[in-house]
């Protein structure tokens, strides 16, 4: 069978890890990616780490970073080429990228299939309602990140099959418990730098936290000048690292500097925290994982670390008080988040 991806997510090196078990399971694969992703940390750049078995291939790209309105002038003649039976779409039904890869997918007689993390069920206006509605009608299949994903899609008029699976599964081989020598209690944050990411009431959080602890902030965006100025005034700025988004071979080493890792999202009008893709791998190096209770984070964690409620910087506090304060309690969780990381969310779980 002849299959043609097209996903943007897959610069990203260590997701290229599903590209080549795609490959092995007898696929003659393509993948179209863009030569750099922009968004708010910056410009990502294609990484080429795993890439045996396939045809990874970068291809021009208009408006890189707008989500909804990217595309790709050289699709039709890569598509046409290759004559795929199907095409994997890996973006969301209300993109212009996935209007244009389901057009062209039809023209050449592909079936096609798009993925989709979307837990809210927004509304948006022409034409991007009206692409929508007809990549409903057209998709084949779907994939959807989680079951609140296909909730919205069947409640916006999706009546076709799909499954749901996490976008990637985790190597677990990779990101795996790492020796951690005598140090203070080090919490971490990995990702963007961005209001609905909760960073605000992290801070608060720290602000008011007793004990010997540190924090470790790995990532960029418009609020690392803004949270600087906030930890210098509520005097924690000397216990802070700042890391820039650092390459994605590079991701396991910093869960090593790591005793926790929280995520403390706060769901917005237009968009409530998707997956959380970090706590996955913080639990796969057995770190005790914190997360707010914003959509899909709750049903990632389970057992494995705690939830507080989101926006409530005191319950974040008490969390982060316990985790310091019970090393039998951090090594408890790690071993659970550990088991579930395997369990659910590795590359062999999620295919």
């Amino acid at each position: 069978m002849r299959v043609l991806m097209l996903s943007k997510a897959c610069i990203v090196g260590i997701y290229q890890r599903k590209l080549e078990r795609m490959a092995q399971k007898g696929l003659m694969l393509r993948v179209l990616v863009p030569p750099s992703w922009v968004d708010e940390r910056g410009e990502q750049k294609l990484e080429r780490l795993y890439t045996q078995g396939y045809d990874l291939r970068a291809i021009p790209i208009r408006f890189n970073g707008s989500y909804h309105l990217h595309h790709y002038p050289t699709l039709w003649r890569e598509m046409r080429d290759f004559a795929p039976d199907w095409v994997y779409i890996d973006e969301e039904p209300y993109n212009l990228a996935t209007w244009q890869a389901l057009y062209c997918a039809r023209r050449c007689g592909a079936r096609a299939l798009f993925f989709s993390w979307q837990n809210i069920q927004r509304r948006y206006p022409p034409p991007f309602s009206w692409g929508e509605r007809w990549v409903l009608r057209q998709a084949d299949f779907a994939v959807m990140g989680t079951q609140s994903a296909a909730d919205v899609w069947r409640a916006k008029g999706y009546t076709g099959p799909y499954v749901v699976q996490p976008q990637f599964g985790t190597d677990t081989t990779l990101f795996a418990p790492q020796p951690r020598p005598p140090r203070p209690f080090t919490i971490g944050y990995i990702g963007r730098m961005v209001e609905e990411k909760g960073l605000y009431v992290l801070f608060d959080a720290l602000a008011g936290l007793e004990g010997d602890w540190r924090l470790r902030m790995v990532g960029g965006g418009p609020l690392v000048r803004p949270l600087q100025a906030r930890a210098a005034a509520s005097g924690i700025a000397q216990r802070i690292t700042w890391v820039p988004q650092v390459p994605s071979r590079e991701m396991a080493a910093q869960y090593a500097h790591l005793d926790a890792l929280v995520l403390p999202s706060l769901t917005r009008p237009n968009w409530k925290e998707q997956f959380g893709r970090v706590l996955v791998e913080a639990m796969a190096c057995a770190l005790p994982v914190v997360g707010s209770d914003s959509g899909a984070i709750p049903g990632v964690i389970g057992d494995a670390g705690l939830v507080v409620p989101e926006g409530r910087a005191d319950a974040l506090q008490e969390a982060l008080a316990r985790l310091l304060g019970d090393e039998a309690l951090r090594a408890a969780l790690g071993q659970r988040a550990r088991a579930r990381a395997v369990e659910m969310f590795s590359l062999e779980a999620v295919g």
